[in-house]
Order: C-alpha cells, then sequence, then structure tokens
C-alpha cells in the first residue's frame, strides 16, 4: 500500500507558498513530488521591487473602527452572492464600515483587475480578464434588491478594451433604470485616454452624476498618476458638460502627497473652468509600504478652510475632510446638490 506524508507548512507561511516539508512517496526512493503552489500572485507586481516609504504614524482624527455590524455582514454577503466587486473592499476604504452599515456600496465593474498602476491606489495591477456578461444584471438587480436610492458605479482601468469599457457602463445605466427606475445614478469613471466614442456613450445613457477624478496636482502627476494626463482628465469633465449641461458633473483630489496650498487652489480654478459641479478632497492614505509615502497629514482645520474656499469658487457643493472619498455619503451629497441646483434656479 502506497503511503503518502502530508505536505505541511508553519503558520504563517502558506500565504508565501512556502513549506517545510514536500509530499514523499518513501518507495520512490530519493524521487520527491513537489507541492502544488497555493501562492496567490502578487497584488501589485510593479510594486514588489520599489523602496519602502515611511509614512508618519497616522493622527487620532484619521483613525475607524474595524467594521462588524450585521448590516456590514450582510451587504458583504450580497455582493458576493452576485458576483459583483466593490471598490470599498479593493481600495481599502477607511469607510467601509459605516457605508456598508448603511447598506451603501460603490460596485466596481469590468473586474478587480486594473492595466495602470497609479503609486497611490490598492486596486491591483495586472492582466484583467474577459468582461463578465451578467455584470450589469447583477449591478441592477443589487440596486433593485437593496432598494437604493442612489447608486454609485466605478471601474478599474480597462486600457485593453477598444471602447475602455463604456458600453458596460452603458448597459449598467440601462438596467438600472429598467429594475430600479427610482434609483438615481453616480457614474465614476476611467479617464478613457485614446477611446473615441467613450465618453459620449456613457453621458449618452443619461447618469444623474458624471465623477472622474483628477486625484492630485498637475506636478505629481508623473509620480503618482504616470499613466494618466492632468489636461485630458480636464477636458473629459469639460467635455461632459458640453454634451449634457444638465448632468451634474463631480471631481476629487487626495491631499498630503507633497501638493503646496496654492496647486491645491489652482486644482479649484480649472475644475470651475470645466463647469464641474461638486469638488471632493481627502487625505491620501498609504495603502503598503511600497506604495507612495504619505507626506504629511492635513489637518481637521485645513479640510474646512479648502471647504470654504471651494464654496467662495462656485462649487454647488464641497465635500472636504480627512476621510472623504468620491462616494462617501454620496446618496445623502446628491440631495444636498440638487437642491442647491434648484435653489440657485429659483432665485435667479
Amino acid at each position: 500500500m502506497r503511503t503518502v506524508v502530508p505536505f505541511t507548512s508553519e503558520p504563517g507561511e502558506a500565504a508565501h507558498g512556502v513549506g517545510t516539508a514536500s509530499a514523499v512517496d518513501p518507495t520512490a526512493g530519493d524521487r520527491h513530488i513537489a507541492p502544488m503552489s497555493t501562492a496567490a500572485p502578487p497584488r501589485h507586481p510593479e510594486k514588489i521591487h520599489k523602496p519602502v516609504n515611511p509614512s508618519p504614524r497616522k493622527p487620532a482624527w484619521i483613525r475607524v473602527r474595524a467594521p462588524t455590524s450585521d448590516a456590514h455582514a450582510e451587504t458583504r454577503a450580497l455582493m458576493r452572492g452576485r458576483n459583483l466587486h466593490t471598490v470599498c473592499e479593493e481600495a481599502a476604504c477607511p469607510n467601509i464600515g459605516e457605508c456598508w452599515a448603511r447598506k451603501h456600496a460603490t460596485v466596481m465593474i469590468l473586474g478587480a483587475i486594473c492595466t495602470r498602476a497609479c503609486a497611490f491606489c490598492n486596486v491591483a495591477t495586472g492582466k484583467p480578464g474577459p468582461v463578465d456578461p451578467f455584470e450589469p444584471e447583477n449591478v441592477a438587480m443589487t440596486a433593485a434588491t437593496m432598494g437604493l436610492k442612489h447608486m454609485v458605479i466605478t471601474s478599474v482601468d480597462r486600457d485593453d478594451l477598444d471602447d475602455g469599457g463604456a458600453g458596460q457602463f452603458v448597459k449598467c445605466i440601462t438596467l438600472i433604470r429598467e429594475k430600479s427606475a427610482e434609483t438615481t445614478i453616480e457614474v465614476l469613471t476611467p479617464d478613457f485616454r485614446h477611446k473615441d466614442g467613450a465618453l459620449e456613450a456613457v453621458i449618452g445613457a443619461g447618469p444623474d452624476v458624471f465623477n472622474h477624478n483628477l486625484e492630485t496636482v498637475p506636478r505629481l502627476y508623473p509620480s503618482i498618476r504616470p499613466g494618466a494626463r492632468y489636461y485630458h482628465s480636464l477636458r473629459l469633465l469639460d467635455r461632459a458638460k458640453d454634451l449634457a449641461p444638465t448632468v451634474f458633473t463631480k471631481s476629487g483630489i487626495m491631499v498630503g502627497l507633497g501638493e503646496q496650498r496654492n496647486e491645491v487652489l489652482q486644482v479649484m480654478d480649472d475644475l470651475r473652468s470645466a463647469r464641474v459641479d461638486f469638488l471632493t478632497i481627502g487625505q491620501y492614505l498609504q495603502p503598503t509600504p511600497h506604495h507612495a509615502g504619505v507626506d504629511r497629514f492635513v489637518t481637521p482645520e485645513e479640510f474646512a478652510d479648502y471647504r470654504r474656499i471651494a464654496e467662495t469658487k462656485g462649487f454647488l457643493m464641497v465635500a472636504s475632510s480627512p476621510l472623504t472619498r468620491s462616494s462617501y455619503h454620496a446618496d445623502r451629497d446628491f440631495m444636498t446638490m440638487r437642491n442647491a441646483r434648484l435653489a440657485a434656479a429659483t432665485s435667479a
């Protein structure tokens, strides 16, 4: 009878595919059967050999509790049951506990693998798989099942697709309109660089909010967002307003990456020149030691000052705080922004 010694590993080693013994057939002399590797591919292969970037210790105002609520677990189960990804998880959002407890999640379509390698982002980089043809139906059913008043849909960059993934956004919007007609829809899209007609297709589908983040100031693009171009992203937002003047446009930046105050104010002016309605400003948090380091933690008082200045520049809505993220309180903020437009129209 053939006996095989089971493969064993020390605690913590399995995750790295390192074992202390191989499966051995004692009747086979010195022949060893190499165990099949169970190691997952690295999440950020392009950053493996980059130096560690130390960041300062997080201040008290940036810390959040780990998610533990039943509603959080229910939201997670729903997303898993419909084979959907969320940017809340993939980007390691600090607000996941609060948002999922309120059954608000930002769905990330087109898979969980991005074709770009931004220095700030926790989403995995690599070669994406095929587009899931059932994804739009699952997104729409999730909106209906959760009874969402407002839904945010984002995606990874898909430079490998001819349309950059625009068609999948269109399908999601169309099916949500069919299955959950009362749900307002916000899309947070990639820059669709070199994808002619992509923006026009998404805007033509009729989202209520079109969001595209500038992420940082133009000086830092080569090191923080090397696959993108600041003025292309700015033009994308301006063009969206040309195509649909009544669609709310939105953009956000992170601070704490080494930008200067005057550069942030210039970004505000650039966005207002592009007629952007809603600005979000939040603290950059380093996902791993190999990502861009945190230059500093911006104080709550500075965020309040940025908000005050942005409001004077004419944005309909400004969200500026250490934990602000693009879709944080998006449902509530959409109502505020819509009411602000109505009030402005009434007083005109």
